[in-house]
This record gives C-alpha cells, structure tokens and sequence, in this order.
C-alpha cells in the first residue's frame, strides 16, 4: 500500500528535546507572554470540546465538535451558536472538515476517539452539502471512532478518514479510508492490524499529495485504571506521498 512508516517521528522528538534544553537556558522575560488573550466562546453545552473547523475566507463562520453533544456552528465569532446536528443518529463527534473547494460541503466523523470511563461509540462519516442544516450517511458505520477528516483541497468529494475503531475490542474497520465520491464508497487504503488504528491526519500546505497519519494502537480493558498506558507497538507516524492513494 502506499503509506509507509516514516522517521518524521524521530525528527519530531529531536526538535521537541531541543526545544526543551533551549528553553531550560533562557526563560525570557514576562513580556514573551504578552499577545493574543484567549476568551471562552461557549456553547456552554454539549460536553467537552473534540473538535474545532473553519472557513478560511470567512474568519467568523466555524464548527464545533462535541463529545457529547453533536455539531455545532456560529456565524458570529462566537458570539452565538447554533446546533446544527438533528440528522445525525449519534451524538459523539470524533472529527469535523470543511471542504476547501466548497464551504457548504462539511463531513463529520462519529465517536470521539480520546479513550475515558465514558467514551462513546458513533456510527460512522456523515455528509452535509447545506452548511449543517441536512446531514446524509456516508458509510464506515463499523469504524466506531473517527479520529480525523482530510479533503482534497480542489475536489469536495475526495476524502481521508482516520479511524481508531474498537476502542473494547479487536476488528479490521480500522486505519485510514479514501473515498473519490463523497462517501458512498470506501477503499481501505491503510490496513495496519486489527489492534491498530488512526487517530490524526496532515497534509502537506505546499504539497497536497503528501498526508501523514498518526496511528495509534490502544485497547481499553474494563479493569485497567483510569491513568494506565494503552499504547501498544504499532503505533507509528505513516507517510503517504500520492493522497493515500492504494499502491
């Protein structure tokens, strides 16, 4: 297949350890912390945030994905916020896209992935070509948790999906999915083991073709503590360097 795995990960830990010793050595001054003040913008529903996507031409208009409480979109910065989530069958929002050819065309991926006492399932990748007001299914109902959504930049219709899968169990509805017409068909373009799957995805600004998955064996037994690792050995940086495109 075309994704492979990739030494970024190695780079990363480097750049972070340098970082580090770099900061340990000059602390700066309290004016580095001047800037950008942060302000919280609600909704004051739905449970914890997963999930946050925009417009780029339009600064004011974003999502907001929820736990526990579906999609959400204001127009406004924030300053109001409307549930845009009645079609969906499940409330857990694992991942949230907006098309970059097309605005109005938002895909969300159910069952958010981040491992709780009380994570949720979903149900698969939903489809909206009304900014949120109608949603459609679009498949993958097995993958249980999404973890992220890429869409081609020049095609509404293109898509990744990263999916975590059976946070309980073992099964094959896991890796990352392509689909060239909106979600009524799929092809399992990264199929890494039935204990593995993903959780994140990046593609390149300068690059669109090339996508980098973060995948992330883990597996919750009901009697394992709140705060026990669950990462196992095929967690691992994948590379891509034709869109996740099958080999």
């Amino acid at each position: 297949m075309s994704f492979r795995r990739s030494p970024v990960l190695l780079s990363m830990l480097c750049l972070a350890a340098s970082l580090s010793a770099a900061k340990a050595t000059d602390q700066g001054s309290p004016d580095d912390l001047a800037g950008p003040q942060w302000r919280l913008l609600g909704p004051f529903r739905a449970g914890w945030g997963t999930m946050a996507a925009g417009i780029a031409d339009q600064p004011d208009t974003f999502y907001f994905g929820a736990a526990g409480g579906g999609v959400w979109k204001t127009a406004n910065a924030g300053a109001t916020w409307q549930p845009v989530s009645d079609g969906l069958a499940s409330a857990p929002v694992g991942a949230i896209a907006v098309a970059p050819s097309n605005p109005r065309v938002l895909y969300a991926g159910m069952g958010h992935p981040e491992p709780r006492y009380d994570i949720a399932a979903g149900d698969g990748v939903y489809r909206s070509e009304d900014g949120g007001a109608h949603w459609q299914r679009a498949g993958l109902e097995a993958t249980r948790h999404v973890g992220a959504i890429l869409v081609s930049p020049t095609d509404a219709n293109t898509l990744l999906v990263g999916a975590l899968g059976h946070i309980f169990g073992t099964n094959a509805e896991r890796g990352v999915f392509r689909s060239t017409d909106g979600g009524r068909h799929w092809t399992h373009v990264l199929a890494i083991d039935a204990h593995t799957g993903v959780v994140d995805l990046a593609a390149d600004p300068a690059q669109a073709n090339i996508v980098f998955a973060a995948a992330w064996q883990a597996r919750n037994w009901p009697w394992l503590s709140y705060f026990t690792p669950i990462e196992g050995e095929g967690s691992a940086i994948w590379r891509s360097d034709d869109g996740g495109v099958r080999g």
